[in-house]
């Protein structure tokens, strides 16, 4: 008889989630940083959008720090004892409604992904083709 798993291992096992999310967000701050580095300065546009991408930077990367640390948290928590649960609550409407948000939520960021996804490889052969040109 397979025994369910402990809520210490559900959590575990969802500690993929922010870890993937931390290793986007910090993605997408390494592109803001070299593409910052582009910019020439001595153009008044430009300095406004260094100005946004420092910012934009800082908040992506403390963002990105927080989900790896919760990730790894979450990791950590597998060993953690089953403690006692009241199973009207655990199977009343609000349990219901919020693991429904929860995979609601997983749907509208999986079609973002694939929406964007597309998109970005087209541009990235286009990076990909200039570079190559100038190697």
């Amino acid at each position: 008889m397979s025994q369910q798993p402990t809520c210490g291992q559900g959590v575990a096992a969802n500690a993929a989630l922010p870890a993937a999310l931390g290793d986007v967000i910090a993605a997408l701050a390494r592109n803001l940083d070299t593409h910052q580095r582009a910019l020439d300065l001595s153009d008044p546009a430009a300095r406004q959008e260094h100005d946004a991408y420092t910012r934009l930077l800082s908040e992506q990367r403390a963002l990105a720090e927080g989900l790896s640390a919760t990730a790894q948290h979450m990791g950590g928590y597998r060993d953690l004892p089953m403690g006692k649960h009241d199973m009207q609550v655990m199977t009343a409407p609000p349990v219901l409604e919020a693991f429904q948000g929860f995979v609601h939520a997983e749907e509208q960021l999986l079609k973002l992904l694939q929406g964007r996804l597309e998109q970005d490889r087209a541009m990235l052969e286009v990076i990909a083709g200039h570079v190559r040109r100038q190697g």
